[in-house]
């Protein structure tokens, strides 16, 4: 009877954990579905894709900077 229980108990975990992946998924989009090329994203037209990285990269590291450093002056600030 447990075993019962323990395989319909699993079922049900994984049909919840499918419906959530299936939601996430559909938000995403299909692969290769409409996302404007990352040259028109970038504003980096005749880029290579090496030098499209490179620069998403680069932003994407300014940008987590930036973020520790408000995070680091809101805490001094919080400090009484």
């Amino acid at each position: 009877m447990k075993a019962i229980f323990g395989i319909a108990a699993l079922v049900i975990v994984l049909a919840v954990v499918g419906s959530i992946a299936r939601k996430q998924l559909q938000v995403v989009g299909p692969a290769g579905a409409a996302a404007p090329p990352a040259s028109i994203a970038d504003g980096t037209s005749g880029a290579t894709v090496a030098q499209q990285a490179l620069g998403i990269e680069e932003r994407a590291r300014a940008e987590t900077a930036r973020a520790l450093e408000q995070g680091a002056e809101r805490n001094q600030r919080a400090d009484p």
